[in-house]
């Protein structure tokens, strides 16, 4: 295994304390190289992530988001399933005020799906 097929079998999100907790302020990241593999055919999806939120106490560490998005790349999972884990994930290590994860498909025969699940 590759250093970086390591890195990312071993990542988590990780979180780092918000240098302006008493402040709304929006977070935008946008992820244009997920990949997943369709649950029914196996053949592979491309997508574009965004998130978007408003952090409390914590912000998320870009490296690690990326290297835990990297995980889904071998993973069978529906859009559906693949926004809503993002962001249950998000959601429960960084507890922020406000969240959106767009899951922006790429069209497979003939077909777009975006998929948004907000907070």
């Amino acid at each position: 295994m590759k250093y970086g097929e390591k890195n990312i079998s071993k990542a988590t999100l990780e979180k780092w304390d918000n240098p302006h907790p008493e402040r709304d302020y929006t977070i935008e990241i946008s992820f244009s190289e997920f990949t997943c593999l369709c649950p029914r055919s196996g053949y592979p999806d491309f997508a574009t992530i965004k998130v978007n939120y408003v952090p409390d106490k914590y912000i998320v560490e870009l490296k690690s988001l990326k290297l835990y998005l990297n995980k889904f790349r071998n993973q069978h999972i529906s859009h559906e399933s693949a926004a809503n884990q993002i962001f249950n994930d998000l959601k429960k290590s960084l507890k922020p005020r406000h969240l959106e994860v767009i899951g922006d498909f790429n069209p497979r025969g003939n077909v777009k799906t975006v998929i948004r699940v907000s907070l």
